[in-house]
């Protein structure tokens, strides 16, 4: 019996070298996916009005899944120093079902993606015809006009039939430069059509989702399946330290 645990020594040594190593990239992981829950919640939050048309869970769902990959990753370091099997299947358990949930998010985000395009079509034209330049929708309204230098849903035409357009003309949010933009100028369809951004903001966002819905894709796939490297590290840790009665000095 010594000689067999003198020769599994090694192979035990270098499965909880590799396990620690994963368990630290794994709470690296949650540390990021925490931090993106927050960016998301105090960054995004305004700009998922014209998606979901209202509050998303989104960024709660981040930052919940990232608090508890930074607690099993530290869980992960304690198990594979002690080298306890029941700690190192109870590891391997939870990084099944993180295998899973993002399983399922990331088929789920690929398949419905054009019915996001859907709904963000619905929200942002609603937006728009809403439009007062003082509620949180319009006020995310003009940061996308801002921001990816847009105007309206196809183009800045779609502002004429807002209940906006009467009172303020089209939104100064889609002046190329505001300094030569006036209210008299934006209420003039014609004079405006010279000082606005042509392109319409759907396709803008919509070219984005499509143009990056493969990355997007293959990254969440891809760590996903990180997860079957420290599961499958984790229950032949623990089997070999079980099957030969291992314990650490």
């Amino acid at each position: 019996m010594a000689p067999r645990r003198f020769e599994t020594k090694p192979v035990i040594f270098c499965l909880k070298t590799l396990l620690l190593l994963y368990s630290l990239v794994f709470w690296v992981s949650g540390v990021v996916l925490l931090s993106v829950g927050l960016w998301w919640k105090f960054m995004l939050g305004p700009y998922m009005l014209l998606i979901s048309g209202g509050p998303s869970n989104a960024p709660y769902v981040l930052s919940g899944t990232g608090a508890a990959i930074i607690l099993f990753g530290l869980f992960g370091c304690f198990a594979t120093c002690r080298g306890r099997p029941w700690m190192l299947k109870a590891y391997a358990v939870f990084l099944s079902l993180v295998f899973l949930t993002e399983l399922i998010a990331g088929i789920s985000g690929f398949i419905f993606r054009h019915e996001i395009k859907g709904t963000f079509l619905t929200t942002y034209s609603d937006a728009v015809m809403r439009y007062d330049g003082r509620d949180d929708r319009s006020l995310a309204v003009d940061g996308v006009q801002r921001r990816l230098h847009c105007c309206g849903v196809y183009n800045y035409t779609s502002w004429f039939s807002s209940v906006y357009f009467p009172v303020g003309g089209v939104p100064s949010s889609c002046c190329v430069s505001f300094s030569d933009c006036s209210v008299a100028d934006l209420k003039n369809t014609t004079v405006a059509a010279r000082k606005v951004y042509k392109q319409g903001c759907y396709e803008l966002v919509t070219s984005f989702i499509e143009g990056n819905m493969g990355i997007i894709a293959g990254v969440t796939f891809g760590i996903a399946f990180s997860q079957l490297i420290g599961m499958s590290l984790a229950c032949c840790l623990s089997r070999f330290i079980y099957t030969n009665q291992y314990e650490m000095v």
